[in-house]
């Protein structure tokens, strides 16, 4: 318990005596926020939602494609 308290203090001392580094991870934290929850609205819509209207339906549907077989030619 005594070699993680040292590491998290020393990860708060750095990051409290940062002052180029906290301008970096802010935009490192906006970089992450654009690309999970800007981008993903855009281009990775919820299909199951507007295929079916309710939860065995989208439940149904994802047995179905984890079990098929699939052939190879």
């Amino acid at each position: 318990m005594n070699i993680v308290k040292k590491i998290i203090f020393f990860y708060l001392d750095g990051f409290k005596s940062m002052k180029v580094g906290k301008k970096l991870w802010a935009i490192i934290a906006f970089k992450f926020f654009i690309i999970f929850a800007v981008l993903k609205i855009f281009f990775f819509p919820d299909i199951l939602q507007t295929r079916f209207s309710n939860n065995s339906q989208r439940a149904n549907y994802i047995i179905n494609n984890l079990t098929q077989i699939k052939q190879t030619k």
